[in-house]
This record gives C-alpha cells, sequence and structure tokens, in this order.
C-alpha cells in the first residue's frame, strides 16, 4: 500500500479517466463505498470524493481522490483506510491513494443517492 499526500509530479495529468472497463473495477467501487466521511454519513465514493481509479493488467490499482476540505481531521487517514478497504480483493496486486487538492471538492459531485440520503433532492 502507498499513501501519497498532495498533488502528482509534474507533468503528470491531475485527474484521468478510471479504467472502467477493468473486470477489478466494480468491486474497487464497491470496497470504496464501504468508507465513509466520519462527519457525513455518506460514503466516500457516492460523495465524489473518488476521482479516479486506474488499474492495470496486473492488478495494480492507483486511486486519486480528495476530501471534503483541507481541513478535515482524517485527511492523514483517509486514503489508508481506502488501501485497506480495496487491498483485499481478490485480483488485486498493489494499492496505490493519492490525496489531491485540485481540482476542489464540491457538492455537485455527489451522486444523486448522496443528494437523496443528505437531503438535498
Amino acid at each position: 500500500m502507498t499513501v501519497e499526500p498532495d498533488a502528482p509530479m509534474e507533468g503528470t495529468p491531475l485527474i484521468a479517466p478510471s479504467s472502467t472497463d477493468h473486470p477489478l473495477y466494480d468491486s474497487i467501487v464497491e470496497a470504496c463505498r464501504t468508507v465513509y466521511d466520519p462527519e457525513i454519513p455518506v460514503n466516500i465514493y457516492d460523495l465524489g470524493l473518488i476521482y479516479t481509479i486506474e488499474i492495470s493488467g496486473e492488478g495494480e490499482v492507483s486511486i486519486i481522490m480528495s476530501l471534503t476540505a483541507p481541513g478535515c481531521p482524517v485527511a492523514g487517514e483517509m486514503p489508508g483506510w481506502v488501501a485497506e478497504a480495496v487491498e483485499p480483493l481478490p485480483g488485486v496486486k498493489t494499492v496505490n491513494v493519492q490525496l489531491v487538492w485540485e481540482p476542489q471538492w464540491g457538492m455537485d459531485m455527489m451522486s444523486d443517492e448522496a443528494r437523496l440520503e443528505l437531503g438535498f433532492m
């Protein structure tokens, strides 16, 4: 497991498309849905905090995520929680979670389910 704080290296695209066609994608999304922001009763995937899930052919998973605010009290722990949720999945070899602050998270990134659960619909 690797957890990288802050922005990617220079020259690296900030947000790449997810590997949605990979056979592991759905199970990784479900694993991410088991991790909750402790201040908001919605999982981090439906909150829109997971920006990208990249999966190599060898089962190496790279997740780019954000938090609701830079001052989030679990900023140091949340990426580790995500890695711990994904790492045990069959077919996953390694997990790298990178925390970024750009683009900044906004409520418009939440799924309809999250908006409904929080009473915004």
